[in-house]
C-alpha cells in the first residue's frame, strides 16, 4: 500500500501533528492526497516551545488548519510517577484529547507519524494508540525514517534534516517523579546549548546534576566551548558531566 492508496480510502483525516520530521511529512502528504484534513497539536509541559513554533510555521506554510490543544499532562498521576509505562498513560491522555477535538470537528479517523523504523514492540505508547484506534500510515506503508527524510527533502520541507527530539519527560530518570520546574530547567538548558551550536544532543537530569549526551562529531565543539557551556548551564545545575559514550543521532 502507498500513501496515495491510504488517502484514497481515507480522504478525511485528523493529523496528530508534533512538528517533527515524521508528522510534518505525513501532514504534507495528507495535504496532497486527502480532500479534508486538520492538524491537532498537543501543548503540554513536555513539548518545548520551539516544537510548537515549528508546527505552527509548517501548518501555515502548507495552509492546513491547525488546532493547538492545551494538555495538563501532569494532572495524570501515572505520568508524574514516571514508571516504565509512563508513555502509555501520556499517549492515552494526549490522544484522547485529540480524538475528542477531532470528533467535534467531524473527523472519525486520527492518524499519527509513527514510521516503519519505530520499534513498536518496545514502546508502551504504541499500545495506547492501538487501543484508541489511531492509525499510522507511514508505518503501514513501510516508510522508514531515512526514506521520510529523503522524501521530505525532495518536497522542500524544512524539517527534512531536523534532529529527532523526544519529549522533555525522557530527560527525567525513570522512577523519579516529574516536576514542572525540572522540565523548565531542562528546556532552558537545552535552549542554551542550541544557541551555542550543539544539535542532536540530550541533557539528562540527575538530581542537581546534568549529564550531557553528545554525538561524536560534537565532542570537539564541547572542548572549544567548554567554558561557555559551564557558564550557561551552571545557573541550572550544580554539576555538569559528559557521557563519554557518543550518542547516536
Amino acid at each position: 500500500m502507498t500513501l496515495i492508496d491510504f488517502f484514497k480510502k481515507s480522504p478525511q483525516v485528523a493529523v496528530a501533528f508534533s512538528g517533527g520530521v515524521d508528522s510534518s511529512y505525513l501532514l504534507h502528504e495528507a495535504k496532497k492526497y486527502a480532500c479534508r484534513i486538520h492538524a491537532y497539536t498537543i501543548h503540554s509541559p513536555f513539548q518545548p516551545a520551539f516544537e510548537i513554533e515549528d508546527a505552527k510555521h509548517l501548518a501555515e506554510k502548507l495552509e492546513v488548519p491547525m488546532t493547538i490543544i492545551p494538555a495538563d499532562i501532569l494532572a495524570v498521576p501515572e505520568v508524574v510517577e514516571n514508571g516504565p509505562n509512563r508513555c502509555y498513560y501520556c499517549k492515552q491522555a494526549a490522544f484522547s484529547l485529540i480524538l475528542k477535538a477531532a470528533k467535534a470537528d467531524g473527523f472519525s479517523l486520527v492518524i499519527d507519524g509513527t514510521n516503519a523504523s519505530d520499534d513498536v514492540n518496545d514502546r508502551p505508547g504504541m499500545k495506547a494508540l492501538k487501543e484508541l484506534q489511531v492509525r499510522s500510515p507511514l508505518r503501514e506503508c513501510g516508510l522508514s525514517k531515512a526514506a521520510i527524510r529523503e522524501a521530505s527533502k525532495k518536497a522542500g520541507l524544512f524539517t527534512h534534516d531536523k534532529p529527532s527530539y523526544a519529549c522533555l519527560a525522557t530527560r527525567i530518570p525513570t522512577g523519579s517523579s516529574i516536576q514542572l520546574e525540572d522540565l523548565k530547567r531542562v528546556e532552558a538548558a537545552e535552549n542554551r546549548l542550541f544557541a551555542l551550536g550543539f544539535k542532536g544532543f540530550r541533557a539528562r537530569l540527575m538530581g542537581n546534576m546534568v549529564r550531557l549526551e553528545l554525538p561524536e562529531n560534537q565532542f570537539e565543539l564541547l572542548i572549544r566551548k567548554r567554558q561557555d557551556v559551564q557558564r550557561e548551564l551552571s545557573y541550572y545545575f550544580e554539576r555538569i558531566v559528559l557521557d563519554l559514550e557518543p550518542r547516536e543521532e
